[in-house]
C-alpha cells in the first residue's frame, strides 16, 4: 500500500499539469487522512532513516542523500546524492584528475587508458630480478643494472648472468692463473700443465735420460745446458740400458719358446698346401717336410717328425714316408737311454660321416741297440726311423686323407710302452 501510495505521489509530482487532486481523491476527507499518514523514505532498504508525513515526503527527497541525481559533471549518469563525491572524484568520465605517477591532469576516460602506459610507473623487473623502476627505464636497467642480465665472461666469452658470471670466472678454464713455480706468465687455466711442462722459465725438470739412469734435475735453461755437456755419459747410460733389455728380452723369448713347446707327448701335425708340396716334392728329390719339436713329457725326450710326400728309400715316387728324430733336450742327463717308448703315427680319414672313416696308423717299438736311440750329442743327420711306406699315393686318392688341401698326421709317444734294457 506504502509502494502504491509512493508510486501515486510521483505521478503527480511529475505530471501536476495534467491532473489536479480533484482527480486523484475525489473524496477530499480521504485525501486527507492519506497525505497526512506516516510513511518512511522510498530509500529506507539503503539505509535512509527518515519519517514522517507523506506530504512531506516530496521535499524530503529534494535533500535525501540516497535519492539518485543527474552527475554534476554532466556525464548523463544517474547517482546517489551520497556518492556523488566519490563518483566525481574516481569514476565520472568527465572528471578531472592527475595521474599519480606523472602528475599529469587528465579526464577520468583518458586516466584510465593512460594508467598502465605511464612512463614514471614503476613495474618489477621482466627478468625477475626484484627490482622495481619506472617503466620508461626497463630498457635501460634490463641492459645496464639487473642482476639477471646476460653477460660475457671477459675471459671464455660464454654468456652468463651478472650475478653469477663473478662465480663462474673462479673456475673458468680461460681464466688467467697464476704460475705455481712463481715464474712471470700468468697462463689460462686449461693451459697451466703445458706450461709448466714445455714453457715454465722456474720450473725444476728432470732430465730427458732419467729411465736411463740420470739423476739430474734443473731449470729449462740449466736442463738445455746438462744435456749439451752431459752427450758421452747418456751414451753410456743407454748403452747400458741397451744391454740390459737385449738380455732380458732373450731371457723372455727362451721361457716363451719353453712355454709354446709341446710336452704332452703327442703332436698333430697339419700340412697345409698339400697338393703344391706334393708337386714340389715329385719335382724335387729329397724334398723333407720337418714338423715343430715336442716334448714327451715337461723333462722329458725331445723329438721330431719328418715326412717325405713323394717317398723315400723303398717307397719313393709310390708312397709317402714318415720318420721320428730324437734331437738333443735339455734334460738328457736326467733320463734314461737308450730311449725306449713304443710310438706310433697315425693319418686321419677326413671322412665326412664318421662311422665311415679309417685313419691309417702304424707304430714301432724301438730296437735298444739301434745308434738312433742312443742319448744323441748334436742335431742328428740321420732320418730317424719311421716307415719309408707309410701310405701309398693311390690310397691318398681312394680315401679322404687329404681334404681342402690339408692333411693330418699324428706323432704319439706313448710312455707306458717301455723295452726293457
Amino acid at each position: 500500500m506504502l509502494k502504491y501510495i509512493v508510486n501515486k505521489f510521483k505521478k503527480v509530482s511529475s505530471n501536476c499539469n495534467l491532473f489536479t487532486s480533484n482527480n486523484i481523491y475525489p473524496d477530499p476527507e480521504s485525501e486527507k487522512a492519506i497525505m497526512g499518514s506516516v510513511v518512511y523514505c522510498i530509500h529506507h532498504k539503503e539505509g535512509c532513516q527518515w519519517s514522517d508525513e507523506l506530504r512531506k515526503l516530496k521535499a524530503h527527497l529534494n535533500t535525501c542523500k540516497h535519492d539518485a541525481v543527474l552527475c554534476a559533471a554532466q556525464c548523463g549518469a544517474m547517482i546517489p546524492r551520497v556518492l556523488m563525491q566519490d563518483h566525481l572524484r574516481y569514476t565520472c568520465p568527465r572528471r578531472r584528475t592527475n595521474c599519480e605517477h606523472c602528475a599529469k591532469e587528465f579526464s577520468g576516460s583518458a586516466l584510465e587508458d593512460h594508467q598502465g602506459n605511464c612512463g614514471h610507473e614503476p613495474v618489477y623487473c621482466e627478468n625477475k630480478c626484484g627490482a622495481k623502476v619506472q617503466r620508461r627505464h626497463t630498457q635501460q636497467h634490463l641492459q645496464q643494472h639487473c642482476s639477471k642480465r646476460l653477460v660475457p665472461c671477459r675471459h671464455c666469452g660464454q654468456r652468463y648472468t651478472q650475478d653469477t658470471v663473478g662465480a663462474h670466472g673462479a673456475s673458468c678454464a680461460r681464466a688467467p692463473v697464476p704460475c705455481p713455480q712463481r715464474c712471470a706468465a700468468a697462463p689460462a687455466r686449461d693451459e697451466l700443465d703445458a706450461h709448466l711442462r714445455d714453457h715454465c722459465a722456474a720450473a725444476s725438470l728432470p732430465c730427458a735420460y732419467r729411465d736411463a739412469g740420470c739423476r739430474f734435475k734443473g731449470t729449462r735453461q740449466a736442463l738445455d745446458r746438462h744435456v749439451e755437456e752431459s752427450c758421452q755419459a747418456h751414451l753410456a747410460l743407454v748403452c747400458g740400458v741397451a744391454t740390459r733389455q737385449a738380455r732380458q728380452l732373450e731371457s723372455l723369448r727362451s721361457a716363451l719358446a719353453r712355454l709354446a713347446l709341446n710336452q704332452s707327448g703327442a703332436l698333430v701335425w697339419r700340412i697345409s698346401d698339400f697338393a703344391a708340396k706334393m708337386a714340389e716334392a715329385k719335382c724335387k728329390e729329397g724334398v723333407e717336410l720337418v714338423s715343430p719339436a715336442f716334448y714327451t713329457s715337461q723333462y722329458g725326450y725331445k723329438l721330431q717328425a719328418s715326412l717325405f710326400l713323394n717317398g723315400n728309400g723303398a717307397g719313393e715316387s709310390t708312397h709317402m714316408s714318415v720318420y721320428i728324430k730324437i734331437l738333443p733336450g735339455e734334460y738328457d742327463a736326467l733320463l734314461r737311454w737308450p730311449f725306449a717308448h713304443t710310438v706310433s703315427f697315425t693319418l686321419f680319414d677326413q671322412s665326412s660321416t664318421p662311422d665311415r672313416a679309417c685313419n691309417m696308423v702304424e707304430s714301432f717299438v724301438p730296437d735298444p741297440t739301434w745308434k738312433n736311440f742312443q742319448r744323441p750329442s748334436k742335431e742328428p743327420d740321420a732320418l730317424g726311423f719311421g716307415f719309408p711306406r707309410f701310405v701309398s699315393h693311390e690310397m691318398l686318392k681312394k680315401r679322404n686323407f687329404v681334404k681342402d688341401d690339408v692333411l693330418f698326421l699324428r706323432v704319439k709317444v706313448d710312455p707306458s710302452k717301455i723295452v726293457a734294457v
